[in-house]
Formats: structure tokens, sequence, C-alpha cells
């Protein structure tokens, strides 16, 4: 799962500074760490140096132009932001026992290196200017986020079959299909460096040869035999399925044909067929931007009409939804207040003030 950040900054006060308190002990309580540090959260200090490889990390590979001292300033703050959050969510989970095991960081490590050679596994982490110490970082802080926000949102979140009717009663006309609609699964790749736990901001840069390696590795696999939700949940980049195993629900005819390619490959298919590697653009972008390649898995068709409460799809696509929601609003409380209750300091926004009011 990629997790989005919703905190808001806060800034509490480190100490309480009553009458007849001394400047001097005042100034020791708020006396600024080296230049080296640029935020501490609960007193763990967040470095500049790895503020700076997030940030160059997010700048890509292709860049037209070099950004102003000020832009590079707010991207710089954008991440620090996310590094911020990110580590309040890693001293939380470690408070509750539940960082991920060096089992669960090879077990994903593997995930990553099964569709290409070790050369070109090693090549990718020079590429992104990572060592394998840096990606088993980043991947037992994205483990330990996972298993943290599972225990304490999603496994709590019980969807009732009243809530279903509820919902349904109240949105019959959504279930009353005026067209065919297509149900499909995707995996798609961009071939991009993908952006690091501490840096979800970070801006995302296709490739189209490396994703053309990674999508035909894929599909071999899945002609071979390899189940179709899981390689989706381990491979594919679009966050919005992968995590439900590609499946991108029931979609109508009419905004199917909107991608001629992908409509003409998928309406050939019986239900459990794969379409052939469909590369992606982006056809508002001059030039038919690079956005990816997908493979589409046609799971099942069905005609125009009403479904009742009592079909068995309409009741999965209403569970799902009223989860989704709820999982959602839950998350972004949770995250105001483990805000809430750290004590930050964030050095690095503070200097970009002081330089400001210069």
């Amino acid at each position: 799962m990629q997790v989005e950040w919703f905190f808001r900054a806060r800034r509490r006060a480190l100490c309480l500074l009553g009458a007849g308190v001394l400047l001097t002990a005042a100034a020791g309580c708020h006396r600024p760490p080296g230049a080296d540090v640029v935020a501490t959260v609960n007193d763990k200090e967040i470095m500049r140096a790895d503020l700076e490889k997030n940030y160059k990390a997010s700048l890509g590979d292709s860049q037209d132009s070099s950004p102003s001292p000020q832009q590079a300033d707010i991207q710089r703050l954008n991440i620090l932001r996310g590094m911020i959050d990110d580590e309040i969510l890693q001293q939380r989970a470690a408070k509750l026992n539940l960082v991920a095991s060096d089992e669960d960081v090879n077990a994903k490590i593997t995930e990553l290196k099964a569709l290409s050679t070790q050369e070109e596994f090693e090549q990718k982490l020079k590429a992104r200017g990572q060592s394998m110490d840096d990606l088993k970082r980043d991947i037992r802080r994205a483990l330990t986020t996972n298993k943290l926000l599972n225990k304490e949102i999603e496994s709590k979140i019980n969807i009732t079959d009243a809530e279903i009717t509820s919902y349904y009663n109240s949105h019959k006309s959504e279930f009353n299909f005026i067209e065919p609609r297509y149900h499909i699964a995707e995996i798609v790749v961009t071939g991009a460096a993908p952006p690091q736990p501490s840096n979800p901001q970070a801006r995302r840069v296709p490739n189209e040869a490396e994703a053309r390696k990674e999508i035909e590795n894929i599909h071999s696999r899945l002609q071979s035999g390899d189940d179709f939700g899981t390689l989706a949940a381990q491979f594919s980049e679009n966050a919005s399925f992968a995590s439900n195993g590609g499946d991108m629900g029931f979609v109508p005819e009419s905004q199917l044909r909107g991608e001629p390619e992908v409509y003409n490959a998928i309406v050939k298919l019986k239900p459990g067929q794969l379409t052939e590697t469909i590369p992606v653009y982006d056809s508002s972008a001059p030039g038919r931007r690079f956005l990816g390649i997908a493979i589409y898995k046609l799971l099942g068709r069905e005609g125009a009409g009403q479904r009742e409460i009592n079909d068995p799809r309409v009741q999965q696509a209403i569970r799902a939804g009223l989860r989704e929601s709820h999982s959602q609003l839950l998350k972004n409380a949770y995250y105001e207040k483990l805000h809430d209750d750290a004590r930050i300091r964030n050095y690095f926004a503070e200097q970009v003030l002081r330089q400001g009011a210069q």
C-alpha cells in the first residue's frame, strides 16, 4: 500500500517559561542542534544529508532546467514534512512492537529481485544512488508503516449488513447500469524508481525501456500459471488497485472506449483471459507522454439493467467502498492525533523563515 500524509504542521513548545525562569535556562532548552540536523521528532534527529538525498531523488533523471533556489527549498520543505511524518509513524510502531522483521524485509527483496537479473537489480540501485542497506532500511520502514496501520486502523473496521443495505437504498440508481460493463484487473509498471518511504512526494519519471523489461517478465510468469492478483499486489504501480490484486471493479463500456487500444484488446477476451502488454500514454500531453505499460485481465462482463441488493457483486462493491471511506477517515484522524502528541522542531523551516525576513 501506498499511504498519503495529511498532517497539519503544528508545533508544541519545548519548555514552559514561568515567571522568574532565567534567560540562560530558556536558551539552554531551545539550544539549536548542529547545522547537519534539519528537524527533530521527540528528540530523534533528522539529518540534512538524508534530506538532500531524498531531494535529489525527487528530481528524477530528466531535468529540463534546474529549479530556482526558492523552488528547491519549497520541495525540500515538502520532503522534510514527509520525513517527519514517517518518523512519527516509525516511533509509534516501535512502541507497539510492530517493526518489520528481517524475514519480512528479505522476503520483499526477494520479490523485487524476481523480475530482473542480479546485474539489472544492482544497476537500478546504483541509478537511484542507493546501497543495499538503504533499500533494506526503506523497505523496513514501509512494511512497518503497513503493520502499524493494519493493527491500529484496518483491523478495527467492521462494515455491517445494515450499513450496506442503507447505502444501497440511498444509492440504488448507481446500480442501474445503462450500458454493458467489464470487470477488469490490471498490472501496470512504469520502469521508474519508486519514491522512498521517507519521501512519498518524490516525482516518478517513467522509463519505457525499463517498464518493458519488467512487464514482459510479469507476462511470462502469468503465462506460466502465476496468480494475477498476487503479482499485481507485488508489482503493479497503480496504488489505487494494487492492494486489491489489481481489481479495477466494473468499468462502463463508454469509459473503456476512451482507450481504444485497451478496449479493442479486452472485448476479444473471455473471462479469465489476459491481454498482451499495452503501452499507456497521456493523450492530453504533447506527443502522447509515456506513462507505463499494462496487462489487463478480464474477470467478467455484464449487460445493462438494475442490480438488486441480494446480488453478491453489489454487496461486495458497497462493502469495499464503505471500508475504504472508513479507512481514510480513521487514518486522517489517527495521523492528526499522533502529530499532536509528538514534539517536533523543524529547524530547516525556521532557517527559511529567518533568511526570508532578512
